[in-house]
């Protein structure tokens, strides 16, 4: 198979030929149809993560079909389209018994723990607890991205905020996680105002329907006049910045809730004064277990949440070693079709 792989951190990797992989008992192999660039992809590269080791496949958003199946495995069969988690539960603990398969203590990540998604095939571990059934119809760009910012976003606004219908939810960073929290929000109902320093991202966050998209450099005072009722109830950092982590938390009304959704590169300084006064709540929130995908599956087969949406650029597996290094576009959602 056809391979991007990084053999230094920070130096543009290549495509290069390697050995097709092989399922293991429990896992199996899928024909990578379409891969996200994310920006964990980045941090990965740049070997910001202290479990990645060099030479490896990044990757972790994808779809693709099932093309080789271990013997263990009970519910997937060749041809299957699917997608998966980006993190890939054991199965096996408490924590995936429960359903929770996105904190399990032996969770694997395709493109971090083992190679991913940038080639022609990738092997996946624990398809029975991990794989997600995808239809045929669903455009591979948009279902790729189910996977990773997708359901990360829907988990976050879901899930960990609780937004309701008629409610306002506070964007803080419109790239791949903080644009899918603006479709979220559509779908139940609900409006977003994003907030981010990048004006092509904030036009892109109005172009996929936010009311409202503001510059930061207007405060704390400024979004909550703007989110109006004293601020928000519900926000989602997804920028993994210190300034947008602590703008988020004095945007709050009183006790409200931030979803920390962003990773940080260093550990930031939170405004606990704030928090203790006014009774706020800070959430983390990592990804979806695949138990958790149907009630986001209902919301695409509807229509109501059109995930292909986000795409912005698809490229194929020869252009995506310099997509990888070279900057990122603010408001850009980058696609690969090997």
């Amino acid at each position: 198979m056809r391979a991007v792989v990084v053999e230094e951190f920070g130096v543009e990797p290549t495509v290069v030929e390697r050995s097709d992989p092989v399922p293991a008992p429990d896992g199996v192999v899928v024909a990578v149809e379409v891969t996200g660039l994310c920006a964990s992809d980045r941090f990965a590269w740049r070997g910001h993560d202290a479990g990645v080791v060099t030479p490896f496949v990044p990757g972790h958003e994808l779809v693709g079909r099932v093309v080789a199946v271990g013997g263990e495995v009970r519910w997937a069969r060749v041809g299957d389209r699917v997608t998966t988690p980006f993190v890939q539960g054991c199965g096996r603990c408490g924590a995936c018994a429960a359903g929770r398969a996105q904190v399990c203590p032996d969770q694997e990540q395709p493109g971090f723990t083992h190679d991913g998604s940038f080639a022609e095939l990738v092997a996946l571990r624990y398809a029975d607890t991990n794989l997600v059934a995808v239809p045929d119809d669903l455009d591979g760009g948009g279902a790729a991205l189910l996977g990773c910012r997708v359901a990360t976003a829907f988990r976050a606004v879901v899930d960990r905020g609780g937004l309701r219908a008629g409610e306002r939810l506070l964007v803080l960073g419109a790239g791949g996680v903080g644009l899918a929290a603006v479709l979220v929000a559509r779908a139940l109902d609900a409006e977003a105002v994003v907030v981010d320093p990048a004006p092509e991202a904030r036009r892109r966050a109005l172009a996929l329907g936010a009311t409202a998209a503001l510059d930061p450099s207007i405060g704390p005072d400024g979004v909550r006049d703007a989110l109006g009722s004293g601020g928000a109830r519900v926000a989602v950092e997804a920028a993994g910045r210190a300034d947008s982590l602590a703008l988020g938390v004095r945007a709050l009304r009183t006790q409200g809730t931030l979803v920390q959704v962003g990773l940080l590169a260093s550990e930031p300084t939170v405004p606990v004064p704030e928090v203790v006064a006014r009774e706020l709540h800070l959430l983390g929130s990592h990804g979806m277990a695949a138990a958790d995908y149907p009630r986001l599956m209902e919301l695409v087969a509807s229509g109501r949440l059109d995930v292909a949406a986000l795409v912005t650029r698809r490229i194929g597996l020869d252009d995506a070693p310099g997509a990888l290094a070279a900057s990122p576009v603010p408001g850009e959602v980058v696609v690969i079709e090997p």
